[in-house]
């Protein structure tokens, strides 16, 4: 029998009950050379993929009502991410569905195990003395004859700290910032030597963003230290205005910590790699037992990659169950980390010497911006959707519907310590594009449109970034953000809109509603529960609950926060049978057309009730934990 009937007899098998509809299964003890049965399933999702690519080249009466690939439980590591195609698609009537277990026990995770630890038992130089007895020690994975670089590290699951001076939420203040000279004086760290540190950072807090700068020299001299940094955030840093390092005699300058020093590792639960020796330092938690622990640190940056073109795009391909685990995002490390806001991170960025651009003449800025990186990445896509999954432990944004997605839906799942924005939608600006440029493509399907966000649950977002969102949307058109359950985040809740102009733009007719979102603001102001930017005509925000802000412990203005919040170019967006607390809300330059109707403690309270995860997803809020850290809370005069 020639090879390709092999094959194609092998194809058969994969029949199973109905003759009409395909399986395919995976298992972690399964072999890529069985046949893809129950009983002889395949090690891989890709080569599930490959497999159902296969029976759909040679359109095999088996895929009349779809492919299911069932993926068993257990932990899937990846070493490249699942990258899905066009020729992928299914139809309509024969969607391509990936189902894991249940209970989210089918984990596809970027991440690598370290195992043998042992007790740190030589010296090693700049350890505090505090540490000493305390660390325990693994070697670095190695990628060839490289160390693998991290910048999170799990025990147990629960994400540990690299190692930094200060422990949250208490932060020490820059003492002054020289924009020409590109420099920083801080306070010199008690105790503690920082004057030949090797891959020091600095993480600084302003306004409504957080800065990454990676630490070039130090110059200690008595209570204050001089600090450089490297290219190209040193540049960015300093010449971007909004929102630069602040300095006020009256709210205090911009708090900051450094981190990524052994001599920061001193704490329960701080980590350190050292690159050069291979090694990983760590201090366990009490309870822990490093002999039995589960250490996981993350190797890749994109866990699964679905893309099209925008003349063949991929289609009708499904998640159900699968937990997504475990991502890495490498960008601060390698180019430091300078965010414009909602995370969008800029690559070049300077204000003008006379101000002024053809869409906006008092513009006093230029920027423009780079995207972070996803767990599951979407682009010229449709019907792609992701349905009681989860996400959980990320270092950058979960799932990201980027460009050129239709007809789209995340429903049902639960995002939980995700270090950017739980969920991005449509584009920002394009890398070529200045940041204040509407954006309106010629061809309209490159606009992210007919999306749906709905019956999410989204905690412990942005504890990367602080200056993410719950979930973010830009260009985008008739998206439906609905019935989302957003807490203990440290920016806004929900942000919709780009571009800080009242120009005729991609936006129009979208509909936040119904949404819960409490315990926001964790760490940055100029906020809100919503968000919105520029001219969208036909948007609708109604039916919402907004509630709880967190006193922020090192905001630039500490009252300049809100539950409602329409800023520049804000336009023709409907603001309606919103409840919250008290009627503080900002309509900051906006456009023409907008209407408020009936927002603040009068709603009725069936709609504050309504609001959130409808009963058949509220099964969700057993994962929620709310202020765990018991943080003061504002609350506005009535």
């Amino acid at each position: 029998m020639s090879l390709n009937r092999i094959f194609i007899a092998v194809l058969l098998l994969l029949l199973t009950g109905n003759s009409f509809a395909a399986e395919i299964w995976v298992s972690t003890n399964g072999s890529d050379r069985n046949t893809g049965t129950e009983q002889q399933p395949l090690a891989t999702v890709a080569m599930a993929l490959r497999k159902a690519r296969e029976l759909r080249r040679l359109n095999d009466a088996s895929i009349k009502d779809g492919i299911q690939i069932h993926v068993k439980k257990g932990i899937y590591h990846l070493e490249e991410p699942i990258f899905i195609r066009p020729e992928d698609s299914g139809t309509p009537d024969s969607p391509t569905t990936i189902i894991g277990a249940s209970n989210w026990e089918s984990v596809l995770s970027g991440g690598i195990n370290i195992t043998r630890w042992h007790k740190l038992t030589s010296p090693v130089a700049g350890l505090p003395a505090e540490a000493k007895g305390k660390v325990w020690v693994a070697d670095a994975p190695l990628i060839g004859d490289n160390v693998l670089q991290f910048r999170q590290l799990w025990v147990n699951n629960i994400k540990a700290v690299r190692a930094r001076d200060v422990e949250s939420p208490t932060l020490n203040r820059i003492l002054s910032w020289d924009h020409k000279s590109e420099t920083c004086w801080i306070p010199t760290p008690k105790g503690i030597d920082i004057s030949n540190a090797k891959g020091m950072e600095m993480f600084i807090h302003q306004m409504w963003a957080i800065a990454i700068l990676r630490i070039k020299a130090v110059v200690v001299q008595g209570d204050s230290a001089k600090l450089s940094f490297y290219q190209p955030e040193s540049r960015i840093e300093s010449e971007h205005p909004w929102p630069a390092p602040f300095i006020s005699k009256k709210t205090g300058n911009s708090a900051f910590y450094l981190t990524n020093a052994i001599q920061f590792l001193n704490k329960p639960g701080e980590w350190y790699l050292d690159g050069l020796n291979h090694k990983i330092y760590y201090i366990p938690r009490a309870g822990e037992d490093m002999h039995t622990a589960i250490v996981t640190v993350p190797y890749l940056q994109t866990l699964v990659k679905i893309e099209g073109t925008i003349d063949h795009p991929v289609s009708y391909v499904n998640f159900k169950n699968i937990a997504f685990q475990h991502s890495t995002w490498l960008l601060p490390s390698q180019a430091g980390l300078v965010p414009h806001q909602a995370g969008m991170y800029m690559t070049d960025a300077y204000k003008l010497k006379i101000p002024g651009t053809p869409d906006k003449k008092g513009l006093e800025n230029q920027a423009w911006v780079g995207r972070p990186a996803a767990v599951v990445e979407v682009a010229y896509a449709n019907h792609i959707d992701f349905e009681a999954c989860s996400f959980e432990h990320t270092a950058s944004t979960a799932l990201d519907y980027k460009k050129g997605t239709h007809d789209d839906m995340a429903q049902g799942n639960l995002f939980k310590d995700i270090g950017g924005t739980a969920v991005l939608d449509g584009v920002f600006s394009d890398e070529a594009d200045e940041v204040h440029l509407p954006y309106n493509p010629s061809d309209k399907r490159e606009i992210s449109t007919n999306d749906k966000i709905e019956n999410n649950l989204i905690i412990d977002a942005t504890n990367e970034d602080w200056g993410c969102v719950g979930i973010g949307a830009g260009y985008v058109k008739n998206v439906t953000i609905t019935h989302n359950e957003i807490c203990d985040i440290n920016y806004t809740g929900i942000s919709v809109g780009w571009g800080w102009t009242k120009t005729a733009n991609a936006m129009a007719d979208n509909h936040i509603t119904a949404n819960k979102i409490t315990h926001y603001a964790r760490n940055m102001y100029d906020v809100a529960g919503i968000y919105t930017l520029s001219a969208q005509p036909g948007t609708v925000i109604s039916n919402n609950y907004v509630d709880s802000i967190y006193k922020a412990p090192y905001p630039h203005d500490p009252v300049h926060w809100f539950y409602l919040y329409l800023d520049e170019g804000s336009s023709n967006i409907t603001v309606k049978n919103n409840w919250t607390p008290s009627e503080k809300f900002l309509k900051n330059a906006n456009g023409p057309g907008n209407v408020w109707e009936n927002n603040g403690p009068m709603v009725s309270a069936e709609i504050k009730n309504e609001a959130g995860l409808e009963k058949q997803y509220q099964y969700l809020l057993k994962y929620r934990i709310v202020n765990p850290d018991n943080r003061a809370i504002n609350h506005a005069a009535q």
